[in-house]
């Protein structure tokens, strides 16, 4: 490692702290200019620690500016401590005292947006991961947990709210200015820690609890949002309920808050007692936000309101356990939208998500098991594998032990390490204890990276009437592990067999599957076998099999694996419209599309004439037949449906392929979505017109799915240069009484080809702007509807975009808005052969570098995944990292990704 380059933090490094802190009591004197704060920290030697330290060593930041330092009430000389940008070490420390600091601190001039930091006219916090150490000296490391006692001391008119986590215990008037203080009784962490002030207002409801117990309600905003609070009201008080349904999970403060924040790094965070949210998470109203949106501002809600126990009252050891508090929720959140709303949609939402960011992930420079080995900054590490694969890798528990057991393990794991720092570890342990299934051989999830690929044949006696089933797993080394095969996992293979009509054959662990490790036998309206996979190879016979059947595996996705098995497009195309099994039936369709598409790339790169198998057509025509046959009667997930229309993502086609062809695939894709529309577009538009409603907005699943579906249709109709569609787009656009319909119809006509849809799509542009200029997360939508605009000049938009008043580097939703729509969401002119996408990224990671050092490492993934794609490509992207490699003051953000990348 070079002289000055940021040093590595290693888990087989880590050792207890040498000291703890009892009680930490903050206060905060706001001012114009700056922030007063004092601290006074219970200090105690920690009898856990093997070596006991000397010397007490904090942590802090660069804007911190010291004031006093004492101990047990004496102001320590300056030989008696040593002060760097990031440590204060006290020098030979008593065994117990009370350590007294006083730094002023300026939350305006906070442009990373950790710590204390202004956001609009308000100042908020965001402490997690190492935050806090931006407002005070302190121990901030998550295994140091302390009782927080918070004062809050502004001027009254332009700070009227002062909130922290807790129970408010003492307000006082102070004439122009006042006090409030708080006490949270349970210990946390720092980075937990939270505190807002503000001119806010508030809704309010309560929730009494299953004990009876009554529990205050209230969600803060800046006034002019106050109308968009409702959904993530009744969201919390169905998260609630439902966690203490399913999870026997009792809220445990007397008040719960969220407060919505319109510059946030992150989408909302999980303070005690006071939830910090993105505004994007939290506000919802039918004219302004999306059904998509409406279910994202649920499943957040339900996701930082379930981390009160699954982060909270059981929090991490250190950061390399952070999937232990994240995964675990993102698939606690995951159960509770699915419980919501379609569970179908919902699991292939999640494996969508998994499929498009963490097997990318998983094959590039950044590749990490979900229990990292090492880190340069964690705030790279709140990645898709810790939080995506993580919550697959508790899926994958719970389906191996069951529901019940699962349960009885999340019991013993809460009770056990209530008020503790845990690891995963602790997480299988406790699972194990109370259940007595072994998961030795299940840990190797946590400590290995990669995406396994299973390869199965199958094979049918038609006299011994059996069906044998041979699969093979193997996982080669990622970039952070050395050469070699990996051990074989231990995962859930659920899978079932199909008759010639379609229907599931019945398998009860007896006669018919005696040769079979069985961990568990799902029996609903279908009957799905989980199998117990461990070996590198294994040979599974199902026996008294009367007809050849086809097999339906890897149901409910049941490991976050890549599946390799011939199935025939036949029998793909039969899967489609019989498998029982939700995931399974759009998964079939998927396949096809993949393999059809890829066709068309190869004759595409040949100069061949096209030719698209009409088996892809049947599987659509399918689907749009199943909509206008049930259009009334309820009998099917309209939702799913239109799932089952979305062709693969040029992301996700080029993840299949060693080189990717992007140019290839962009055609080919585009290519087969033509023809689709071209020869269904009787059926495409009946549906579309069955599903035109004046009702009243909702945001049910009932209406939801009416809603995707008919949008689904419209942007089939609106393809090609001389679509006759463009009139209807432009009448869903004016009459829309919804964002769904809304921005629905006028992306459907910015991404028209269709000269009749030019003048229309300036037009829709315009009034879209001055209709909503005021709403900053409906011109979010406007940024990137236009930068995910795969028409040509795509680029040159976007920099024009830039220049837009309404534009700000320093807001992180807008600059995923624009900046990462178009790095992320635009292949075909991101990848441009000129370099320029390259370019114009690099240029945007080099300005945010300074300013927002977190915001611009997670702007860099496209330019990571530089081995995908064809040498020119490659030497351009390779290109531009090098040159952020070498710019002056690079922050340990980013040149850890870049350096990892290159």
């Amino acid at each position: 490692m070079e002289e000055g380059q940021p040093k590595a933090i290693a888990l087989a490094d880590y050792e207890p702290p040498g000291f703890l802190i009892e009680t930490t009591d903050l206060q905060f004197d706001i001012n114009e200019d700056l922030t007063l704060v004092t601290a006074t920290l219970k200090m105690v030697r920690n009898p856990a620690s093997e070596q006991a330290p000397v010397d007490l060593i904090l942590n802090g930041g660069p804007g911190l500016v010291t004031q006093s330092i004492k101990i047990d009430g004496r102001e320590l000389r300056s030989n008696e401590y040593a002060q760097s940008t990031d440590n204060l070490t006290l020098f030979v420390v008593p065994e117990n005292f009370q350590l007294v600091t006083q730094v002023e601190i300026k939350p305006q001039e906070n442009t990373a947006l950790e710590g204390l930091y202004q956001s609009g006219d308000m100042l908020c916090t965001q402490c997690e991961a190492e935050g806090f150490r931006n407002i005070t000296w302190f121990l901030d490391r998550p295994d140091v947990m302390s009782k927080y006692t918070t004062t809050i001391r502004a001027d009254k008119s332009r700070f009227p709210i002062l909130l922290s986590n807790g129970n408010e215990i003492n307000r006082v008037d102070e004439g122009k200015r006042h006090a409030v203080t708080w006490e949270d009784p349970f210990n946390k962490p720092a980075y937990l820690f939270a505190l807002v002030a503000g001119d806010l207002e508030h809704i309010e409801d309560s929730f009494e609890t299953k004990s009876g117990r009554k529990v205050k309600l209230q969600i803060f905003t800046e006034i002019h949002n106050i109308d968009k609070l409702d959904h993530a009201m009744v969201s919390l008080k169905n998260s609630m309920a439902w966690d203490e349904k399913v999870y026997g999970r009792e809220y445990d403060l007397d008040i719960f808050m969220i407060v919505a924040v319109e510059s946030f790094n992150m989408g909302a965070m999980e303070n005690k007692g006071l939830n910090i949210f993105n505004t994007s998470c939290v506000l919802a109203r039918p004219d302004t936000t999306t059904d998509a949106a409406y279910q994202r501002v649920e499943s957040v809600v339900a996701h930082e309101y379930f981390h009160n126990w699954s982060g909270n009252r059981v929090t991490c050891r250190d950061w390399f356990q952070l999937s232990l508090k994240e995964g675990f929720t993102v698939f606690r959140d995951q159960q509770f939208s699915a419980d919501m709303g379609s569970a179908s949609v919902c699991r292939v939402s999640d494996v969508f998500v998994l499929r498009s960011a963490q097997f990318p992930e998983d094959a590039g420079p950044m590749a990490h098991p979900i229990r990292p080995d090492s880190y340069i900054e964690i705030n790279n590490f709140y990645t898709a594998t810790v939080y995506e694969k993580g919550a697959e890798v508790a899926r994958m528990i719970r389906t191996l032990l069951g529901a019940e057991n699962f349960r009885k393990g999340t019991d013993h794991y809460f009770n056990r390490h209530d008020g503790e720092a845990a690891t995963t570890e602790d997480f299988v342990k406790a699972m194990e204890d109370a259940t007595g299934i072994d998961l030795k051989q299940f840990r190797r999830w946590y400590s290995q990276a990669g995406t396994p690929v299973l390869t199965a044949s199958s094979e049918y006696d038609e006299n011994k009437k059996t069906f044998t089933l041979k699969v093979h797993q193997q996982c080669l080394p990622s970039a952070c592990e050395a050469t070699g095969e990996k051990a074989p996992l231990h995962m859930p293979l659920a899978l079932a067999l199909l008759d010639e009509n379609g229907s599931d054959i019945r398998i009860d662990g007896g006669a018919n599957s005696r040769a079979m490790d069985i961990a568990n036998i799902v029996e609903d309206e279908q009957f799905t076998v989980v199998l117990n996979f461990k070996e590198r190879e294994q040979i599974f016979v199902f026996e008294g099999i009367d007809t050849k059947p086809i097999p339906s595996l890897l149901r409910g996705f049941s490991a976050p694996v890549k599946l390799n098995y011939e199935y025939s497009r036949d029998e793909l195309l039969f899967l489609s419209h019989h498998d029982a099994d939700g995931f399974n039936r759009w998964e079939a369709g998927q396949r096809l599309a993949v393999g059809v598409i890829q066709d068309v790339v190869q004759q595409i790169i040949n100069k061949e004439t096209f030719e698209i198998d009409d088996r892809l057509i049947q599987v659509c025509a399918n689907v749009l037949d199943e909509a206008i046959a049930h259009d009334l009667d309820g009998l099917v997930d309209k939702e799913m449906l239109a799932r089952m229309l979305f062709m693969p993502s040029e992301t996700y086609l080029a993840e299949l392929v060693d080189v990717a062809d992007v140019d290839a695939i962009h055609q080919a894709r585009e290519a087969v979505r033509s023809e689709i529309s071209s020869k269904l577009k009787g059926a495409l538009l009946s549906v579309y017109k069955l599903n035109v409603s004046s009702e009243v907005y909702a945001p049910i699943a009932k209406d939801i799915a009416q809603r995707a579906i008919k949008n689904t249709c419209l942007s089939y109709l609106m393809i090609g240069d001389d679509t006759e569609y463009v009139p209807l787009a432009v009448a869903q656009f004016e009459s829309s009484n919804n964002m769904t319909d809304t921005s629905a119809a006028i992306r459907s006509l910015v991404n028209s080809s269709s000269q009749d849809a030019v003048a229309a799509k300036e037009k829709a542009l315009a009034t879209y702007y001055d209709r909503w200029s005021e709403e900053a997360l409906v011109i979010d939508q406007w940024f990137n509807i236009q930068a995910s605009c795969p028409l040509p000049g795509a680029l040159a938009k976007v920099k024009a975009l830039e220049k837009h008043a309404a534009f700000s580097m320093k807001n992180p939703n807008r600059m995923r808005s624009l900046v990462v729509a178009f790095a992320s969401m635009n292949n075909v002119n991101f990848h441009s052969t000129d370099g320029s996408g390259y370019r114009y990224l690099a240029d945007c990671v080099i300005e945010l570098n300074t300013i927002n050092p977190q915001m611009a490492a997670r702007m860099l993934s496209p330019l990571t995944r530089w081995r995908k794609y064809d040498k020119p490509r490659q030497s351009l992207m390779k290109g531009e990292l090098k040159r952020i490699l070498e710019i002056e003051n690079i922050s340990p953000d980013v040149f850890e990704i870049v350096s990892k990348s290159v």
